[in-house]
């Protein structure tokens, strides 16, 4: 399969009615856990979309994707901010959007691909509500996907939650203070990229005696996939970006 490469607008056949910009979810990292319906979709589009990787590699969506592709179809990388200020992510997805509106203006579907689910915390929202505000009458389509949460229950082989259980997902972590907050109330908390906070959080745990009830999975799904299981053991782990941490704190639980 040919790295990914922009053709000119130019060498794309135009097709009639108007383009739709259609969002898939593809898993966290297995290409085989794209659902059936995400598949069909991906590989029936005329031009795909998905996150550029940084510097020059492939980023994660465009890898789970790779095997799927035909090689007559459109790749367009799109670069998205992983600054924390607004005007620097308005500008990013302004300037995704341009990439992907003239396609969509000449009537081509374009499929954009996201890790995990298209809803959990992905790009994709940033994308299409830029488009939509530009672009009113665009239609757009939200396909689910398997979110890492999920997919890293069902590594460990241990459910998620169970019964009345509270859960909590932090999508990154500032301050041991908002960790300690949810502990309060949430039987089953999951810290999502947890690499940069790891030694404070394992330190909450310790202090409230729950590190033998936490896990960690790092590049959920992935042949290079590692998981860790009772942190008491793991005082300094070294973890990767891609790292979630679950907690289950309620005693007596299903194994």
């Amino acid at each position: 399969m040919p790295s990914s490469q922009l053709l000119p607008l130019s060498e794309v056949s135009p097709a009639s009615g108007s383009g739709r910009l259609i969002g898939i979810g593809v898993g966290p990292g297995d290409p085989e856990l794209l659902t059936v319906k995400a598949l069909r979709i991906l590989q029936a589009a005329p031009v795909v979309a998905f996150p550029a990787g940084r510097k020059g590699q492939s980023g994660m969506a465009e890898q789970i994707i790779a095997p799927w592709l035909q090689a007559e179809q459109l790749r367009l990388p799109l670069e998205f901010s992983f600054a924390r200020e607004p005007e620097q992510l308005l500008a990013a997805w302004e300037a995704a959007a341009a990439k992907v509106w003239p396609y969509l203006a000449q009537g081509h579907d374009v499929v954009f691909a996201s890790e995990g689910d298209i809803s959990f915390y992905s790009t994709f929202a940033y994308l299409a509500q830029t488009l939509r505000q530009h672009h009113p009458q665009i239609s757009i389509q939200a396909i689910p996907g398997v979110c890492s949460p999920l997919a890293a229950a069902a590594v460990m082989n241990h459910p998620l939650t169970v019964q009345g259980e509270k859960l909590a997902i932090l999508p990154a972590l500032y301050s041991p203070q908002e960790l300690e907050a949810v502990l309060g109330w949430a039987e089953v908390v999951v810290l999502m990229k947890v690499s940069s906070v790891y030694r404070e959080v394992w330190e909450i745990l310790r202090q409230r005696n729950l590190l033998q009830q936490s896990y960690v999975i790092t590049h959920i799904s992935q042949p290079y996939q590692e998981c860790y299981r009772d942190l008491s053991h793991y005082a300094d782990l070294k973890l990767p970006y891609f790292s979630l941490l679950v907690v289950q704190s309620t005693s007596n639980r299903l194994a």
